[in-house]
């Protein structure tokens, strides 16, 4: 990864939280950086991303990714840059409800009321208790 992307996106990162319990250290963010690149790059699973590499664990780089992205950090690193080209015109964007998550469920609906005026006949089951058995000797 280059020293200009890596400049872009470290400001971004937000701060780990502290360690609760000793153990490894923790993977440096541009390494598991790299290692979330070349998954993406390369379409492997993340549990067969090579430990040669020196990216850390699959595991490791799938957890920092979507913390990373709880954390808004792809938002803001897209953001940013359509704002230093002078690429964001806000008077054209759009917010459709399948994307926004509503603030409150609506009322509870009522259980749909079968249009069926009588049971069916079981397929499974005789009503004499007994299974009818063939005639043929």
């Amino acid at each position: 990864m280059s020293d200009e992307l890596w400049s872009l996106i470290e400001p971004l990162l937000p701060e780990p939280p502290p360690k609760q319990v000793e153990g490894r250290p923790r993977v440096p963010d541009r390494q598991a950086l790299c290692g979330i690149l070349f998954v993406l790059h390369t379409g492997i699973q993340w549990e067969y991303l090579p430990q040669e590499l020196g990216f850390g664990s699959g595991m490791t780089c799938w957890r920092r990714l979507a913390a990373w992205n709880e954390a808004g950090v792809w938002d803001q690193l897209l953001l940013n840059k359509l704002r230093s080209k002078n690429q964001l015109d806000w008077s054209r964007a759009v917010i459709d409800s399948s994307h926004v998550r509503a603030a409150r469920r609506g009322p509870k609906a009522d259980p749909a009321r079968s249009t069926v005026r009588d049971r069916a006949a079981s397929t499974t089951s005789s009503s004499t208790g007994r299974g009818s058995r063939s005639q043929c000797r």
